[in-house]
């Protein structure tokens, strides 16, 4: 008696606990930060950082503002990043309460050194004329992108480029409507409509069939 009567205790305490564990709320840990990213020296408004959570491959960029909101669990790292400025890391506390938190994350400029490049002239006129005329230079990306939506470029595409699906099923779906319309019926024959003939003889009249050289 006394054995069941500990067996019992036993499990109530194993349910309590067990309760306990899966009766937390499963969004406990989720949080939304809304910050903004500033200058360190001057607290400007940062633009086009991005804000990423480590190791989980997901993030956002700030706007023209510096503002920023994301959604992370509470203990996530995230890694603050912008050109001309050094990285940041901000690890989310663990102990925050509730499911809202305000950040300011300042940001520090960055120095960075491009390569050497060195500008020197032609050594004569008639070598810059020479240039001038004959020599090609590559189009930059804007030029290439003015050529890519030039009208002409465009429709020579349209003409060349197969069909996607969008295209081919509205094809399809065409040729099946003008073939529903005489389902249960024979397809007239044009060899039989005096319309199709007289079109037939003016055209013969016309010289439409002889050879042109």
């Amino acid at each position: 008696m006394r054995f069941k009567i500990g067996t019992y205790f036993l499990l109530a305490i194993c349910s309590f606990f067990a309760s306990k564990a899966f009766g937390q709320d499963p969004y406990e840990n989720i949080i939304q930060i809304n910050g903004v990213t500033m200058t360190a020296d001057s607290l400007r408004a940062v633009p086009d950082v991005t804000v990423l959570v480590k190791g989980k491959n997901r993030g956002v960029m700030s706007s023209n503002s510096g503002v920023f909101s994301i959604v992370v669990y509470k203990g996530d790292t995230l890694q603050f990043s912008a050109l001309g400025f050094r990285g940041k890391d901000y690890v989310v506390p663990k102990d925050l309460k509730g499911h809202y938190f305000s950040l300011i994350q300042l940001m520090t400029q960055d120095t960075f050194y491009l390569p050497e490049t060195i500008v020197r002239a032609l050594p004569t006129k008639g070598q810059f004329d020479y240039a001038f005329k004959h020599w090609s230079i590559p189009d930059d990306q804007y030029e290439i992108a003015r050529k890519n939506t030039n009208a002409l470029m465009l429709r020579a595409l349209a003409y060349s480029l197969p069909r996607d699906g969008r295209e081919s099923q509205a094809m399809y779906q065409s040729q099946q409507a003008q073939q529903a319309v005489y389902y249960g019926q024979v397809k007239p024959m044009n060899v039989l409509n005096p319309l199709a003939w007289a079109e037939f003889f003016d055209a013969w009249k016309r010289g439409d069939f002889r050879k042109k050289y």
